[in-house]
């Protein structure tokens, strides 16, 4: 889809030189897409550019897809055959041009059902980042979901949701929950139909499948009967905030343009799943927004996982426009009720009187520095050249370092009042 435009910065120069990236890798590894904004570019290379995209495309329309699965299912378990390497799954008469490839036999209705555990999760950081809930997350954002009274669910890069809702609207005749997947891997058209799945970049809010797929995503949009709708999102930590909140609002948009009465004058409910550290960039572009302390994990991360200790904990929350007392917490998995802050908190998380809330962002109990007149990691401490905590271990001389774009102390290169934001 469309680039995004950057900025070139050099020390102690206001003005950069601007250009046009790839919205969705920011590794030129990945995608190697560059071009200066007031650059003239040539025919030849943009014919060039043409005949690499149409190279890269995928090897089936997402409606062949949907039609491919439909034989797949009428196959005999003996002749179901999926592709290891191309990632595909493979009718009878396509055998031969993968005899070399390692393949799964005998897929289930188990394994159609659950593709994000058939498919090889796509790990680059700033682009793909499939790091998959595990069944305590999903199951316990399902259930929150449901107790809250929504019934439609705008799943925007959580393909693990995405599966439970359409899995258990399958099983359970009395489940009412419906779900619509917006993602980048485009391998999930192997699986759902058109009205299922959208094939969508959250960095520049881009639908590949056109004008057809952004009206599916407005139709369920559209609340009926009393259904109400939450976006849920949950997208590559590598990212920036800055395109992703741009596009989240555009979400938002069509939501409030729906004809529902008095849409405009609120915002769509949303979760946002990332990690804390993000939490000052995400209120910058939605004040409404606050953090809750439930620790999300991951079944394909090393480190993001419930129930570790100190640094080792997931550092990954939610996010929320909602109300932060309607949030209700496991007791079982040791959060508990603050009466002062109306919000469910960690054991940790003690209430600091000084700050009149609880100020604790990992799980930890954090101290209150009067000097800094704020709380603060307990690992931490005040330096009096720093004039500020830090790690006891640290080199002061880092404090004399500047911004990198106008060499002022204070604030770092992304909030420096001599970038004009783009």
């Amino acid at each position: 889809g469309p680039a995004l435009l950057f900025v070139k910065t050099s020390q102690g120069k206001e003005e950069g030189r601007r250009f046009y990236a790839c919205s969705a890798c920011r590794d030129r590894k990945d995608c190697n897409f560059f071009q200066w904004e007031d650059e003239k570019v040539s025919e030849t290379r943009l014919a060039a550019r043409e005949e690499y995209n149409r190279n890269h495309q995928p090897s089936f329309t997402h409606r062949q897809n949907v039609d491919r699965y439909k034989n797949f299912v009428l196959l005999p378990l003996s002749k179901r055959r999926f592709c290891q390497e191309c990632q595909q799954l493979l009718l009878p008469a396509e055998w031969e041009k993968h005899a070399d490839h390692q393949f799964l036999c005998n897929i289930t209705t188990a394994q159609l059902k659950s593709p994000s555990q058939l498919l090889y999760p796509l790990e680059n950081k700033k682009t793909n980042a499939q790091y998959l809930f595990a069944d305590r997350s999903c199951e316990f954002l399902l259930n929150l979901l449901i107790d809250l009274g929504f019934r439609r669910v705008l799943s925007v890069g959580t393909p693990r949701l995405h599966e439970m809702i359409q899995s258990k609207a399958t099983q359970e005749e009395e489940f009412s929950v419906r779900s619509l997947l917006l993602d980048i891997d485009f391998r999930y058209s192997q699986f759902y139909t058109e009205d299922e799945f959208c094939h969508y970049n959250m960095f520049n809010h881009h639908f590949f499948g056109g004008e057809a797929a952004r009206e599916t995503c407005r139709k369920f949009l559209y609340e009926e009967n009393g259904e109400r709708v939450i976006m849920v999102t949950d997208p590559p930590f590598g990212g920036l905030v800055e395109a992703l909140a741009s596009s989240f609002k555009k979400l938002m948009a069509m939501w409030s343009e729906t004809e529902k009465e008095g849409h405009d004058k609120k915002e769509m409910p949303m979760f946002w799943i990332f990690p804390y550290f993000f939490e000052s960039r995400i209120l910058d572009f939605f004040p409404s927004f606050s953090m809750m302390d439930y620790q999300v994990d991951y079944d394909n991360h090393a480190l993001y996982k419930h129930g570790k200790t100190g640094r080792r904990q997931s550092p990954v929350r939610i996010f929320t426009n909602l109300t932060p007392s309607m949030i209700v917490l496991p007791e079982e998995e040791g959060y508990r009720f603050c009466t002062v802050c109306q919000r469910y908190v960690s054991s940790g998380n003690q209430h600091c009187e000084i700050c009149n809330s609880c100020t604790s962002k990992d799980g930890r109990r954090w101290k209150h520095c009067a000097l800094c007149k704020k709380c603060v990691k307990p690992s931490w401490f005040h330096c009096s050249n720093c004039n500020c905590c830090t790690l006891e271990k640290h080199n002061c001389e880092k404090s004399a370092v500047g911004c990198f774009v106008c060499g002022k102390a204070g604030h770092k290169r992304s909030a420096c009042p001599s970038l004009s934001h783009t």
